[in-house]
């Protein structure tokens, strides 16, 4: 289990509920506290004492109040965190449901784990928290069902074609030639764009390289 683990959330009820759970699991004193910026100087200071944190637990949003703070929320925080230690293994705990933020912090953000504030989160916490320390990638089952209908899209010869000359860097203005090279129809870069765009409503992105990440980790390309 981890040795030294590091919470950053606002609420109080659920920062005690966070620490309950991870005394369940046998943690040491896990900290805790309130603020990102503070959160930030806490993994600056264990970093240069030699005695880093092994996780760190935090929420997305944060509330606004008197203290002014440079680092606003979790995504901020987990982006700092990680320039200073990059090994430092991450959990996102908050209720925040969009397939495409979930899957930008993932893919871009490297964070191990990501559940959602609701039902049952006490139960998915402790999966979390074993799954990451048994170094494997963690999401609640709540959010995967809803990936699941929600990734109702059947990718076609053309949207393949399409992810993978984007994937070999080739400009979307460019892609035409390649499809009227290759006989595949419908060819128009004005069809490109309606189908990069179909793709990315269906599955709740908002940017082709999210697209191309999903593809590539679902192994569609």
């Amino acid at each position: 289990m981890f040795k030294r683990i590091l919470i950053a959330e606002d609420q109080e009820t659920q920062n005690i509920s966070l620490q309950k759970t991870l005394k369940d699991l046998g943690a040491e004193k896990p900290e805790y506290v309130y603020y990102c910026d503070d959160a930030l100087t806490w993994i600056k200071n264990a970093v240069k004492t030699d005695q880093p944190y092994d996780l760190l637990i935090t929420d997305l949003y944060f509330e606004e109040d008197h203290n002014q703070q440079k680092i606003a929320g979790g995504a901020e925080l987990i982006k700092a965190a990680k320039e200073i230690q990059p090994n430092l293994k991450t959990l996102v705990f908050s209720g925040e449901s969009k397939t495409a933020v979930i899957d930008m912090l993932f893919n871009e953000m490297n964070i191990d784990g990501y559940v959602r504030k609701a039902r049952h989160d006490g139960q998915y916490l402790k999966l979390a928290i074993n799954a990451i320390n048994n170094h494997k990638k963690y999401l609640s089952p709540d959010l995967k069902l809803a990936r699941k209908e929600n990734n109702s899209h059947d990718f076609t010869d053309l949207d393949i074609a399409i992810i993978s000359q984007l994937v070999e860097g080739t400009p979307q203005k460019n892609i035409p030639y390649y499809l009227q090279e290759n006989n595949i129809k419908p060819s128009g870069l004005s069809s490109i764009e309606k189908r990069l765009n179909l793709m990315k409503e269906v599955l709740g992105f908002s940017k082709n390289e999210q697209l191309i990440a999903y593809c590539k980790d679902m192994g569609i390309i």
